[in-house]
């Protein structure tokens, strides 16, 4: 380290062009000072490698014995430099990593199966590992690295991470198509009345989504069930006299009807979040922009 601790890049870099130059004049247009200093940086270098390194010959320099044989030396050195500032090659046929996303049965149904499409077929080998969202473990999740990319909704995303907007959502009150209760039109106020359930991934809450919609309407609903996740709420609405709202993606369901409101519920954004040190990884840019386009398909 010490030998290291007392070389001068820029002193290399002279006598990288004088061994190619072999002239004081060229070398000193070239890295844009004058000859004087070109001829003190050289002698710093006699000095660090006791040797003259160079004897004059005719208007030109002669390289030592001893310059020569660090010509290539020098060469590697600057090459390996060059390399180090020039972008990364990326080809998603040759890489060969586990990329790991955390989302909801939503987004492993919606968007999932497009991307596994474009995954085989352009990334053979990358390995896809997907996780259950967790919402109070988003943030930890990432920072520690144990998730890649979170694709949830703004409302439960970290605010001081980056994302990027998938697609918009739209939700859909629905009921078996059994239930007597239900028309295929009805009220705000007519549907606050009917029992519904609720999704709500991993915390068990039972207000939901549209809980301060419903409020907002001056119509507070009855929640009786909350479930983790949206193939459950199916499931249990086609089973049972409860309406729900479920994610237009996941719909038409054979088993289950649609009720068209007076009031339309907002919809929501769906959203890529990720930990700022992945922004610039190529791997984590390429499968970013293939969720984009699988999203708005």
């Amino acid at each position: 380290m010490s030998a290291l601790n007392s070389l001068d890049l820029r002193q290399l870099r002279t006598l990288h062009l004088l061994l190619q130059e072999q002239n004081v004049s060229r070398v000193a247009d070239q890295l844009g000072i004058s000859q004087q200093a070109v001829s003190d940086q050289l002698k710093k270098l006699r000095q660090r490698f006791d040797d003259r390194l160079f004897i004059r010959r005719g208007n030109g320099l002669a390289p030592t014995p001893y310059a020569e044989s660090l010509q290539p030396k020098i060469a590697n050195v600057f090459n390996a430099l060059e390399q180090l500032t020039e972008p990364p090659i990326f080809d998603p046929a040759t890489v060969n990593r586990t990329f790991t996303i955390s989302c909801t049965d939503l987004e492993q149904k919606a968007i999932l199966p497009g991307l596994l499409q474009q995954l085989r077929a352009q990334a053979p080998q990358l390995k896809l590992a997907v996780k259950t969202l967790n919402l109070d473990q988003i943030a930890a999740d990432l920072l520690n690295g144990d998730i890649d990319l979170v694709i949830t909704n703004p409302q439960f995303a970290p605010p001081s991470y980056p994302a990027t907007t998938l697609y918009q959502e739209q939700y859909v009150c629905v009921a078996s198509r059994t239930n007597r209760l239900i028309r295929p039109y009805m009220t705000v106020a007519e549907i606050a009345r009917i029992p519904q359930l609720v999704v709500s991934p991993s915390r068990g809450d039972f207000s939901g989504a549209a809980q301060q919609w419903f409020e907002q309407q001056g119509h507070p609903r009855s929640v009786l069930l909350s479930v983790p996740t949206f193939t459950a709420a199916k499931a249990a609405i086609a089973a049972t006299d409860l309406c729900g709202f479920i994610p237009a993606r996941l719909l038409p369901d054979p088993e289950l009807t649609a009720i068209s409101l007076d009031v339309d519920i907002p919809g929501f954004d769906v959203i890529a979040v990720w930990h700022q040190r992945s922004s610039q990884d190529p791997l984590h840019q390429w499968l970013r922009q293939q969720l984009i386009e699988v999203s708005s398909n």
